[in-house]
């Protein structure tokens, strides 16, 4: 089943697509109950919710599907990592990054949806887009284990981490993430596809899904990547992620980047800045076999606000460590 928020007539309802065309629920269902239900109350959910005549997808503003309470970004793709360091100039990856799936948690507050508009972020000169899979959480669940989390997934979409890399780089090395280079936009989007849909495309106990990536109507050159290559499976970043915490319906959880899947990489392998750094006026697309595609508009961003540099040499406090002769 797919599942979607749209827009029609001026009022957001939850939609199942079928093709091109979308079935309109009614306008009180809850997403978070049809996302917790097994396929087969699901059906039956969506059966009695179901109100008026299906709609052509070209009729209907696709809304962001999940309107996520956190967001977490990992990084289980080995070559994208590598691809990430060779620009950097570091030898291989930390030997921490093999112990355990690490993730970062991204702005809910600029989630956007299909065909949204994403500003270049100020002071920008070197915008990427990144290609990702996401987890979409449909029960609650704290330490689980990986065979107990696979319960706990209700479908999966796509999501685009985009990424000022001019604005990255001088930050991450003080160790407190990316910080403003993405702080600006996240998208997720078409719909969501539940788990039990995309059963026939599991291999080895993980999805195996194509993915691409697609500027201005022209796929990249060196292709894309397959999801099978996650150096872990959702059901295990999900354990990872409820170790300790509470993870609730609507939670996300985003693979991150696949083997070429954004330009940072082919700056890092050519040397140059081609393709060059995306522009007001490109459309980036994301292609993810079994799910679909989602699309973004680029369009100019504003100024940056002057911020002053930290103020330094205050006057501090005494304190027993800095008193002479203490010990």
């Amino acid at each position: 089943m797919k599942i979607a928020r749209i827009q029609i007539e001026g009022t957001t309802r939850v939609g199942i697509v079928d093709g091109d065309q979308v079935q309109p629920l009614a306008a009180d269902t809850d997403m978070s109950e049809l996302l917790a239900a097994t396929p087969a109350q699901r059906a039956e959910f969506v059966q009695r919710a179901t109100e008026g005549e299906p709609r052509p997808l070209s009729e209907v503003r696709l809304l962001v599907p999940v309107q996520p309470r956190t967001l977490r970004d990992f990084l289980t793709f080995e070559e994208h990592l590598e691809g990430s360091l060779k620009l950097l100039g570091a030898p291989a990856p930390h030997p921490a990054w093999y112990d355990q799936p690490l993730f970062y948690f991204s702005n809910t507050n600029a989630v956007m949806g299909p065909d949204d508009p994403v500003a270049v972020p100020p002071g920008c000169r070197l915008l990427d887009f990144e290609l990702e899979l996401a987890a979409v959480i449909g029960k609650p669940g704290k330490d689980l284990s990986p065979e107990q989390a696979a319960e706990h997934i209700a479908g999966y979409t796509l999501f685009n981490d985009w990424s000022a890399r001019d604005l990255m780089s001088p930050v991450v090395p003080v160790g407190m993430g990316p910080v403003k280079g993405k702080d600006f936009a996240n998208t997720l989007g078409p719909w969501i596809v539940t788990a039990d849909e995309l059963a026939p495309y599991r291999r080895d106990g993980r999805l195996a899904l194509e993915m691409h990536a697609e500027l201005n109507g022209a796929a990249l050159p060196a292709g894309g990547d397959n999801s099978a290559n996650m150096s872990w499976s959702f059901e295990e970043m999900v354990a990872f992620a409820s170790r300790g915490a509470e993870l609730v319906p609507g939670d996300v959880l985003a693979s991150g980047t696949c083997g070429a899947g954004c330009l940072l990489e082919y700056w890092a392998h050519t040397d140059s800045e081609e393709p060059p750094p995306l522009r007001p006026g490109d459309v980036v697309t994301l292609v993810v076999e079994g799910i679909g595609s989602v699309s973004n508009p680029i369009v100019a961003g504003a100024e940056p606000v002057a911020v002053p540099r930290a103020r330094v040499e205050q006057r501090r406090r005494a304190r027993p460590w800095n008193t002479a002769g203490s010990s």
